[in-house]
This record gives C-alpha cells, sequence and structure tokens, in this order.
C-alpha cells in the first residue's frame, strides 16, 4: 500500500540515517552455497555432527500425500517443510542443505559458531509459521528447534537477577507450540497465558512477532507477558535475558521480529487468573442490496462502539462481496446470557428491517467453563469445532481447530494488513469507517480481527503491550483488518492457478479502498504483506531506531537475517549478499 505522507518519508529516512556509520558501511558479505569455495568439506560436517550428538542430518523432502499434508502437525514434524508452502511471485517453501535438530541451547551454540566460522546462511525454525518464508531458506544450515517442546508450569518463579517477588508462569522450550502450553496451563492447573489462537503456531515465534490471540482484548499482547528468555545470539553464546538482565535485547524480544536476534531455546511467561467461561457468537446475515448492507455497517459499527469494545469479546466480522456480514466471535469473562444479551440490540435493528435481512434467526451463543476450551474432551461433542491428529503415535489429546484446516500448506496470492484507529469510532468519524467497509468489500471479503487491537483492553493490559517492541499502532486500535487470498498447497513444485494475479489485484484494491480511512496506520510483523512499503515504520513505527541499536550490538555482522528483518536493509533478497 502506498504511503505518502511527508511525516512517514520522513520518519523512514530517519530511520536508516539513524543507523550507526559502522553498520551503514559494513563490508560486503557473501554465503558460501554448496560446491562453491569455502563451503564446508565432509570433515567439517562431521565435526559438527559430533558437536551436536549426532543430530545433524541432510535434509529430505518427505512424503507429498494429499492426506498427510492437510494435517498441520505432520508437516510441522518434517524439517523439509514450512506450513504454508509459498506466496505468488515472493517465495516457495525450500528445504536447506543441513539441518541440526537441536536437543538443547548447547546444540543451537554448536551451530551457530558453525555457521559464522563457515559463512553460511542460517534459518531457524521452529513450528514454521510464518507467513513471509523467513523459516526457510535453500542451501542454508537449518536450526531446527521443534524437539526443545517441553512446558513447565510454576506456581511462583523469580526471573534471574530479579528484586521482585515471585508470580505465577510458565516455561516453554523454543519448539513448543501453544496448544500444549494451554493444556498445561489452563486445563491442567486453571490459569491462562496469552498466546495465539492457531493451536499449532510456535510460542517463541508468536511472542517475537508481538503476538496477539483470540482473548488478547482482555489480556494484552502475548509478549507483554513474557519475563524471561534463554537465547542463543550470533556470537554462540547463551544468554539469559530479563528485565534485570541485558534488558535492551529482552526488550527486542518482545514483538521485534523472529529470527533476527539470535535463536529462542527457552521463554517465561506470566499467567493470569483464568476467567470462569469462554463462548463464542455465530451468525451470517445476508443484506438483500447494497444500500441495506451500508445500514448493517453502520448498525454494527455502532453496535461495536456501545456494546462491544470491552475486554469480553474478540476474534472477527467480515463483510462479503455479495453482502453478507459473517460474524465469528469469542468472549470471555461473562456468561452465556450476558453475552446473548450484549447482540440483543443489534438483532433488534436487523428484525426491525425484517425485508432487508435474513439469517439473523439463526445466531448462536455457546458458552462453556474456560478450562475446558483446550480440552479435546469437551470439543469433541461439538461438531466440526475440532480436528484430531489421528496418525499413529501422535498425543491422544493433540488438535487443531477445523477453521485452521484450510491454512495448513496454502501458496498465499495475498495477505496485507492494516490497524483500525480507534479514533474511528467517534461519532462523527463513523460514516467514513462506514463508507471504507463497505467499499473495501466490494472488492474482496473484508474481516476486522478485534482480539488484535487494544482499544478496550484493561489499562495495565495496554500499558504492558506499550512497554514491547510492536508498533504502538495496535494500542490505539480497536482492530486489525486483514485482507487475504490463498490457494492449495504447493509443496511440489506446481504453478499458481491462473486466476491468482487477478484475486491478488482484487485483494490490494480492497485494502486501497478501506485505507481511505486509515491511511497512516501500521501493520502486524507476523500478518502482513510481503511486499510491504515502509515496512520499518509499518512493524514497529518509533521504535525502530532502538531495535537497529539492538541488531547492531548483538549481531553487527547479520548472521540472522530474515525478509524484512530488523537490519535486513542492504541484504539480498535471498539473504546470501550484502554491500
Amino acid at each position: 500500500m502506498k504511503r505518502r505522507s511527508f511525516l512517514q518519508d520522513s520518519l523512514a529516512l530517519g530511520c536508516i540515517a539513524a543507523l550507526p556509520a559502522s553498520a551503514a558501511k559494513a563490508a560486503p558479505i557473501s554465503r558460501v552455497r554448496p560446491g562453491l569455495p569455502g563451503w564446508p568439506g565432509e570433515a567439517d560436517w562431521s565435526g559438527l555432527k559430533a558437536a551436536v550428538g549426532g543430530r545433524l542430518s541432510p535434509v529430505t523432502m518427505p512424503s507429498l500425500d494429499a492426506k498427510l499434508l492437510s494435517n498441520p502437525y505432520y508437516i510441522g514434524d518434517q524439517p523439509a517443510l514450512t506450513e504454508s508452502s509459498g506466496w505468488l511471485n515472493a517465495w516457495r517453501s525450500s528445504p536447506s542443505r543441513y539441518v541440526v535438530a537441536a536437543d538443547s541451547a548447547e546444540d543451537v551454540s554448536a551451530a551457530v559458531r558453525f555457521a559464522r566460522a563457515h559463512n553460511i546462511r542460517l534459518a531457524v525454525k521452529g513450528r514454521g509459521h510464518s507467513y513471509l518464508g523467513t523459516s526457510n531458506a535453500p542451501d542454508s544450515l537449518l536450526i531446527w528447534t521443534r524437539h526443545l517442546d517441553e512446558v513447565a508450569v510454576h506456581e511462583a518463579f523469580t526471573p534471574a537477577g530479579s528484586r521482585d517477588g515471585p508470580v505465577p508462569a510458565v516455561s516453554c522450550g523454543g519448539g513448543a507450540m501453544w496448544l500444549h502450553a494451554y493444556q498445561a496451563v489452563s486445563v491442567e492447573h486453571g490459569r491462562y497465558v496469552q498466546g495465539g489462537g492457531c493451536a499449532t503456531v510456535g510460542v517463541a515465534g508468536l511472542i517475537q512477532g508481538g503476538g496477539f490471540g483470540s482473548f488478547s482484548k482482555g489480556f494484552g499482547t502475548a509478549a507483554a507477558s513474557l519475563l524471561e528468555a534463554e537465547i542463543v545470539t550470533a556470537d554462540g553464546r547463551v544468554r539469559v535475558v530479563n528485565r534485570f538482565q541485558e534488558p535492551e535485547l529482552y526488550w527486542a524480544l518482545k514483538g521485534g521480529g523472529g529470527g533476527t536476534f539470535g535463536v529462542i531455546t527457552r521463554l517465561t511467561l506470566a499467567t493470569h487468573a483464568l476467567p470462569e467461561t469462554v463462548g463464542a457468537a455465530n451468525v451470517t446475515i445476508k443484506a438483500h442490496s447494497d444500500e441495506a448492507m451500508r445500514r448493517l455497517i453502520a448498525a454494527f459499527v455502532d453496535h461495536y462502539a456501545t456494546h462491544l469494545l470491552n475486554p469480553h469479546w474478540g476474534e472477527q466480522v467480515r463483510m462479503t462481496p455479495d453482502n453478507r456480514m459473517v460474524v465469528e466471535m469469542v468472549f470471555q469473562g461473562i456468561d452465556q446470557a450476558a453475552a446473548r444479551a450484549d447482540w440483543q440490540p443489534f438483532l433488534d435493528f436487523v428484525n426491525a428491517h425484517g425485508e432487508d435481512y435474513s439469517g439473523q434467526e439463526h445466531m448462536r451463543v455457546l458458552a462453556l467453563p474456560a478450562r475446558r476450551f483446550w480440552d479435546p474432551d469437551a470439543l469433541k461433542g461439538v461438531p466440526g469445532v475440532i480436528t484430531m491428529d489421528t496418525r499413529p503415535g501422535a498425543r491422544a489429546t493433540d488438535f487443531w481447530w477445523s477453521g485452521n484446516t484450510e491454512e495448513v500448506g496454502v501458496f498465499w496470492t495475498a495477505y496485507t494488513s492494516a490497524w483500525m484507529p480507534a479514533s474511528l469510532l467517534k461519532p462523527e468519524n463513523r460514516s467514513r469507517l462506514v463508507e471504507a467497509w463497505f467499499a473495501a468489500s466490494r472488492h474482496w471479503g473484508v474481516p476486522f480481527h478485534f482480539n488484535k487491537g487494544l482499544a478496550g483492553a484493561p489499562a495495565a493490559a495496554i500499558a504492558a503491550s506499550r512497554d514491547t517492541a510492536t508498533n504502538p499502532d495496535a494500542c490505539e486500535a480497536f482492530a486489525l483488518c486483514i485482507i487475504a487470498d490463498a490457494q492449495g498447497q504447493l509443496f511440489d513444485g506446481g504453478q499458481p492457478e491462473n486466476s491468482a494475479h487477478r484475486r491478488a489485484e482484487a485483494v490490494q484494491a480492497a485494502m486501497k479502498a478501506l485505507r481511505v480511512c486509515a491511511p497512516d496506520t501500521g501493520a502486524y510483523v507476523n500478518e502482513c504483506d510481503y511486499f510491504q512499503e515502509d515496512w520499518q515504520r509499518a512493524f514497529w513505527g518509533p521504535h525502530y531506531p532502538r531495535l537497529l541499536d539492538v541488531k547492531r550490538r548483538y549481531d553487527p555482522d547479520g548472521l540472522f537475517t530474515v525478509h524484512h528483518g530488523v537490519g535486513s536493509e542492504g541484504w539480498s533478497a535471498d539473504g546470501f549478499r550484502r554491500g
């Protein structure tokens, strides 16, 4: 998307200018590739294999059976695959040459030292959910943290060097996934940890991107709960960082981007009191004309601003080109009756104009004890909600939300996001928001993710989220708009569908129309456009110069380089050449 304002352009230039002279004039670097001078010999690789206890191996492609490729656990278990198979005109999922399947921070340290000594391109992958392809790179050495998946709950945790009292917390290995964290914290111990909505997303990757989940409107970003991290930096050192030890690196890990400052091998997050109840509200309302659709959007915006802009409600509402409003929202901390009451004024409006709308009679509001929300035994009774991992040897409690199945292995045609400022909900501004949302929906489906904007959250959650590297726009927004399109997996090297470019253009047209009401806000680094313009400001806003300083201090040679990551200016698109 275009950003033409003088202020933004000046800030972007200022960010580059803020780069210290030593970094701005860094010596050219060209990573080595297999078969070229400097690529390690067999004796070198044998030495690394011994150093990591035999956990080094060449990367080979697994079976591309269609059924297996619809299972995120199967994809996550393959070092050669990523949870997305690529992006139109951007990247393809490509296996590394070798992988270290790390079993400890010492394994990671050995791999980092080897890559630095031999000038090898590094890739770092936990669960492999990066939409921008940052967890894969051909001709690279992959540090795979998948097996660092332990989860340990603490009744009282004190960060190293802390002078504060202990707090309830959970420690997760660098390859742990959110489902296992939720099951340990909530199902087993009756507490809550703020994490991601998708069950198989990695804890470390989400934290480093900032991290929004279904209940972020109540608890803030996932990064805001980070108490301490164990990380291997570019010099191969294993560091324990927190507010008291190396606080700048600790701060950068809270939203500064994954795969940028080192390899996280363990994180410890504060836990929160678990709400008694969580639930969902779902309905699809069809408007019978364009004008009726405008009125429906207007009525919903008014209703959201007065009844749903609070810590209880999250997830999304989507407006579509065929004049449908699709509600897929969740709530926490209120019971089923209160949730129904929150929606009644809006339903009263729709029913009062029954000739213009249909479908509202099918609205469902469901609730269950929050302790059962990630318990498959409780969820199996609701058809279509979860899908179990039924492979031989799989954990009996491993599932994913069935609604995420369509994302497994997809090839992205387009993906773009924008935070929607809460100022648009002021009565005098709502008409601008309504018209922009309607105009955008003429091109493509346009969902607002209300849990990914923190306006309406408790003051403490907003304050904690401000003390992270995430663009402050997130704290001023009532929602994040994500407009995207994808097709089925292309792990086999196939070609995009003939309509892919046309659909990508429609997505961009929708975002351009929406941006009329919010031209200057940023985008969410974990869910954004691969081709994002002015990405430094879009992802991190005024925090970018500070992040650059941390990058220069801990990784002056750019050993950890990812697409649109902090300090990636001056590197080639494949991350092999600088200067």
